[in-house]
């Protein structure tokens, strides 16, 4: 198990390196970081002192060294925008994203999996025809379509539930979060219902497809035969082998979530990493959309790793197949 992490490690470190170069490239190339922060009343010897305090004046393989030397430290320079440490926005915007991104999986998990394992064991039930259909709706419509139609039913017609922010937060030290006030609870229901929908629908649509796949297996046959009965089949055996795809898809669709919620937080001003994103790419603050861009990269890194170490928990053919390979 440990050379098995060691190596995903080793794998997963070119794929950084090649990020932080094209995190590295847009830092370098694109706005001129020099007349964003001096603004447009600015002498030459000041241009040129900054420019030597940036280290732009430094060659291409300098300057990224230096910058990937900073990077491993966390450290991304300063916002243009708001003249802050990257790293602090960053750690500020945070727990909101994650708070908001963690919800929408738990959301379409303990949904997604009920229903598409119901939908496999009970396929020509009217119930099962109508969550196919809600499916639908989750696969086809845009993300900030779903957000505007909550906000307009729930929170304009109904006036239950708060249309933008966050609620009120509670400090855990340097951690916040909304799950402890009812307020922060409520403005949190509307996003994640929101970004947690379409992964819901595809998340219920596998587990149907794979289960109806796993029904029809000759093991499944043989435990039927036994005399086993339909719960020990269906729950387990068939829904077991059905969760090695279904953890492929909701580690992938996590990462994803993290990485995409930036509709979802920019149609409900959800003051997490992706609307601080969205207003650096209006302000060109290159040092925040590079670190925005490594840090989903890292996510996604971390996200694959565990997805491997999970199939040796639920697939034992993976155990046995490397303990022959070695």
């Amino acid at each position: 198990m440990f050379s098995f992490i060691v190596s995903r490690i080793l794998q997963a470190l070119p794929v950084m390196f090649v990020v932080s170069l094209i995190s590295f490239a847009m830092f370098a190339y694109v706005g001129d970081p020099v007349a964003i922060m001096l603004g447009q009343d600015f002498t030459e010897a000041q241009r040129e002192a900054l420019v030597r305090d940036l280290g732009l004046d430094q060659p291409f393989f300098v300057q990224f060294a230096t910058f990937l030397g900073n990077a491993v430290q966390g450290e991304f320079g300063l916002s243009y925008r708001l003249s802050r440490p990257v790293a602090e926005l960053i750690a500020e915007r945070a727990p909101a994203t994650l708070e908001l991104a963690l919800t929408a999986a738990f959301i379409a998990l303990m949904i997604g999996v009920p229903m598409g394992v119901y939908t496999g064991l009970y396929r020509n039930s009217w119930l099962s025809r109508f969550f196919l259909t809600f499916s639908l709706v989750g696969v086809s419509l845009p993300t900030f379509l779903i957000g505007i139609l909550l906000i307009l039913t729930f929170s304009v017609w109904l006036g239950w539930l708060p249309s933008f922010g966050r609620g009120d937060v509670t400090r855990l030290g340097w951690w916040s979060s909304g799950f402890f006030t009812w307020s922060g609870i409520k403005a949190l229901i509307l996003p994640a219902i929101t970004l947690g929908l379409f992964q819901l629908t595809l998340i219920m649509r596998l587990v149907r497809s794979e289960m109806m796949e796993v029904l029809r297996t000759d093991y499944i046959k043989f435990a039927r035969a036994r005399g086993l009965s339909n719960r020990a089949i269906n729950f387990g055996h068939a829904l077991k082998n059905t969760l090695v795809p279904v953890i492929t898809i909701a580690g992938l669709q996590l990462g994803g979530i993290i990485a995409f919620a930036i509709v979802t937080e920019t149609v409900f001003q959800w003051p997490g990493m992706g609307l601080l994103f969205i207003q650096s790419v209006g302000a060109a603050d290159i040092p925040v959309m590079a670190a925005y861009l490594m840090l989903i990269a890292l996510v996604f890194v971390t996200i694959n790793l565990i997805v491997d170490l999970l199939y040796y928990a639920v697939d034992p053919r993976l155990r046995v197949g490397r303990g022959k390979g070695h």
